[in-house]
């Protein structure tokens, strides 16, 4: 998987990162091709594969989530990629993620607190990445089109809506 900023091989203590399932990401960048470059049904495929990878079940994030988010911005507002809508929506379940702070908040001060470190760490990076593209999110919001607009407005409301994560 390549680091969006400077197209280096993104490592995670000399590893390649995991999804939100475990496994190695090296799958993400095919994904988003798929999706920038497919037709309608390869790209549905794809962003639900990618969502899968990125945002299991739809709450779950991994350490390969917050370097994925920039560049789902930039198809998320493009014209010709068919599935917008779907990317902002999976950008909104990525930045409703609370899943490993709401864990490591219940069990604090018990044995398993530290064990939540890694994954608190990656739902912070993940939502902040969302919160990073707002200003990519409002151009779209600003589109003409209602099918861009509508989606990318739902988003920025979902961002200001969203509570702070749990104290730990």
């Amino acid at each position: 998987m390549l680091n969006s900023w400077n197209r280096e091989p993104l490592t995670a203590g000399g590893r390649a990162p995991r999804d939100a399932t475990g496994a190695p990401a090296g799958g993400i960048p095919s994904l988003l091709s798929r999706i920038a470059y497919g037709d309608e049904e390869t790209a549905r495929i794809a962003i639900d594969d990618l969502g899968d990878a990125i945002c299991a079940l739809g709450f779950v994030v991994g350490e390969a989530t917050a370097p994925t988010v920039p560049l789902l911005l930039e198809p998320a507002g493009s014209p010709h990629v068919v599935c917008g809508a779907e990317l902002l929506d999976l950008l909104g379940d990525i930045c409703r993620t609370d899943q490993w702070h709401s864990a490591a908040a219940a069990t604090r001060d018990r044995e398993h607190d530290a064990s939540y470190q890694q994954q608190t760490g990656w739902e912070t990076a993940a939502r902040t990445a969302v919160y990073a593209g707002r200003s990519a999110i409002e151009g779209v919001a600003s589109s003409v089109r209602p099918e861009e607009a509508t989606p990318a407005r739902k988003l920025l409301q979902l961002m200001d809506d969203t509570l702070p994560f749990p104290e730990l």
